[in-house]
Parts: structure tokens; sequence; C-alpha cells
């Protein structure tokens, strides 16, 4: 297959039509598209030029394997040794603390000059940009998904979902629609970290919204029926943009409808 250049990227993000300001999450899979001349390091470097100095580059940086192994995030290892884990795993350091199955690119983009990266030592983000600051602040432990999270900061910016190679189910902007939403089956659960805590670390108990998204290519689905996504291709990889309000007020709306 021919190379992907950055040109190719950049001609990509024009096509789908953003512009400089824009605030945009950005969900990606370096594979999908092909090969990629430059790989992680051309689509960061086109993705923060296509928003320019007045738009921010968002991405997911989530350390989930800094969970209780009960939650089955370390299912190579057998229970009897769960306790090891729970006492030895390291505690979340932003600037050290590497991204499980996020994507070679945001990866790359964590340790990206300029990129800020929130406190939530399993579910952080990484933002780059004129409201990074203001994007990642103050996501606490309990505040994973929710309005104050920095999901709900870049719903305030009235921002957009870039998916690249990757479907709905990579969404995490429908995991916000799932704390606004009203259901039956909708309850919290406990889930714990290593932290550092007044110096020392500490495997902390925090309760949250139990995290579900096995409708969200549904919901994906639904949502493109009747609202305006914009797609083009990228080598082998589709990318899709949307406004992450638009998507956010209609997975809420769908979850009320549908989730039992």
């Amino acid at each position: 297959m021919k190379p992907i250049l950055k040109n190719d990227i950049q001609k990509a993000l024009l096509d789908l039509g953003i512009q400089k300001g824009w605030h945009i999450i950005v969900h990606t899979s370096l594979s999908s598209i092909g090969y990629v001349c430059g790989g992680a390091q051309v689509i960061i470097e086109a993705l923060l030029e296509s928003v320019g100095k007045q738009g921010t580059i968002v991405m997911p940086s989530q350390s989930w394997k800094n969970l209780d192994p009960e939650t089955g995030v370390h299912w190579d290892v057998s229970k009897e040794d769960w306790d090891l884990i729970r006492e030895n795993w390291p505690a979340y350091q932003k600037e050290i603390t590497p991204t499980n199955t996020m994507g070679t690119v945001a990866e790359m983009f964590r340790t990206w000059p300029g990129t800020l990266r929130s406190n939530h030592p399993a579910r952080s983000f990484c933002a780059n940009g004129k409201m990074a600051k203001e994007i990642i602040e103050n996501h606490t432990l309990s505040n994973i998904f929710t309005m104050d999270s920095p999901l709900g900061k870049l719903y305030e910016l009235d921002g957009y979902v870039l998916l690249i190679g990757v479907d709905y189910d990579k969404n995490t902007s429908l995991h916000l629609a799932d704390t606004l939403a009203d259901y039956p089956s909708k309850h919290n659960c406990i889930e714990h970290s290593a932290i550092f805590e007044n110096g020392k670390r500490v495997w902390k108990a925090y309760e949250t919204l139990y995290v579900d998204g096995n409708d969200f290519i549904q919901i994906g689905k639904d949502f493109e029926q009747s609202h305006v996504v914009k797609k083009t291709k990228l080598g082998k990889a589709t990318c899709t943009l949307m406004s992450q309000r638009e998507l956010v007020d209609f997975a809420t709306f769908w979850i009320e409808q549908n989730r039992n």
C-alpha cells in the first residue's frame, strides 16, 4: 500500500472541515490506517496544526490496570496472587504511568511537549492547546466521566469527537451520556487504585458510576441516522467527525429509552 504522508493526514482533516480554534477529543488506531510515514508523530503534528494555537486536542490516557484485580483487569494473574498486586502495583504518577490499550498515538501524545494529563489514576485524559489546563484540572477519584470531568469540560466548550480507524465502542464521550442518563439499572460501584496520598503509596477505595459500554456501537449507528456526521478515508481507516454535544445529548436520551 502507498505510504500515508503527513500531507495526506492534513488533507483528511481539511476534508472533514476541522478549523482553527476547535477543541477535539481524538480516538485513533494507528495500525488501522496502514503504513504511516513518521507514525504517531506525524499524526499528532497534523492534529495540533489543524486546530492551531487557539484550539485544543484531547485524548484518553487511561491506565485502567491500576484497578483492583477483582475487576478482571489482571486476568493473567491467579486469584491467589491478587493481594500481591494490591500491595505492589505502582502508584499513579501522571508524568510516568503509561496508558493501557489507548493506542500508540495516545501514548506518544501523553509525553508530547506541552501536553497536560489529568489526575485520575485509572481514567485520565491528556490535553494540549489553549484550553488544556481547564479541561484536565480537578479530575477527582469519583469524578470519572461526569460534567466536572474532562469530557464535561469539552461538552461545555461545544467541542468535537474525531474517530480515526475506531468505532463508537472507543468513543469515551458516550460515558458522559451514561452519567447524565436516568435508567433503572444505573448503579455505582467501588473501585480501588494505587495513588500517592500525603507522600505515601496507598491502595485507595472510591465510589463511582459503574462503567458500561456494551451498547455504544448501536448508539453510534442510530446517531448517524439522524445527525450530521462527516466521514473521510485516511489510508485504510475511516475518519469520523461529530459534535460532541449533539452525540452526548442524543445518547443520553437513547440510553434512557433503551436500557433496562
